[in-house]
């Protein structure tokens, strides 16, 4: 069984997946996670993010993996490990644009295929129930107030990385937010939307236990009505 997570940065997608896995013992796979690993890629060997030759060129060479330690996931690009840097500012900055590629995310894709194969998962992204997984049996779709996500994406950044914290202020990360909501729901080839078939979840004023414990039942509920 799949089941898909979507929502722009700052909705809590990515905690909230990782708890319904581990409470409906899913396996989870953050595509968000793959998309920066790649964009990482791009930047360290100082391709533009608009040299689409290039980039296609990358693709035959990405190899990605995804290790479990301590029940944490480590990503890797070859033999090095990346779960810190994909989540630097460059990374960050520049992940829209490579993802809007058509390239890419044809390549990418056969990558999350692969992966659900013969697997109960969570998978968490911006696509997934209208593109990846039209198909999915359950499908998510968070949203929040982009002030509040401004504030929860400055504290977690001061939260991992407190030596940039003279470097950030709200308003800066407001403005990023907005513009990238923007460019993900533009965008043509696989533009951020609600899938019509989606329990969709205003998380603003909601704890993460609580969203968790919506989507729980909402299954529970679902699995119900099958039987």
């Amino acid at each position: 069984m799949i089941i898909t997570i979507d929502g722009p940065s700052g909705t809590g997608k990515t905690t909230v997946a990782r708890r319904v896995a581990d409470q409906l013992h899913f396996v989870y796979f953050d595509t968000g996670a793959m998309y920066r690993c790649f964009t990482w890629f791009v930047l360290e060997r100082n391709v533009a993010v608009d040299d689409s030759s290039a980039i296609e060129a990358l693709l035959k060479k990405f190899v990605f993996n995804i290790v479990e330690k301590n029940g944490a996931k480590q990503y890797f690009v070859g033999d090095q490990n990346v779960t810190e840097v994909i989540r630097s500012r460059p990374v960050t900055a520049n992940v829209s644009a490579v993802s809007a590629l058509r390239e890419v995310r044809a390549s990418l894709l056969t990558i999350q295929h692969r992966f659900a194969q013969g697997r109960n998962a969570v998978f968490e992204g911006r696509d997934l129930g209208t593109v990846v997984f039209p198909t999915a049996e359950l499908k998510i779709f968070l949203t929040a107030d982009p002030e509040i996500r401004a504030e929860r994406r400055l504290n977690e950044i001061l939260e991992k990385r407190p030596e940039e914290v003279g470097t950030l202020n709200r308003e800066q990360i407001l403005v990023d937010i907005v513009r990238r909501d923007e460019y993900d729901s533009t965008r043509e080839i696989a533009p951020l939307r609600c899938p019509p078939d989606a329990l969709q979840i205003d998380t603003s004023h909601l704890s993460i236990d609580q969203v968790v414990d919506q989507i729980v039942k909402y299954f529970q509920t679902r699995s119900l009505n099958k039987k």
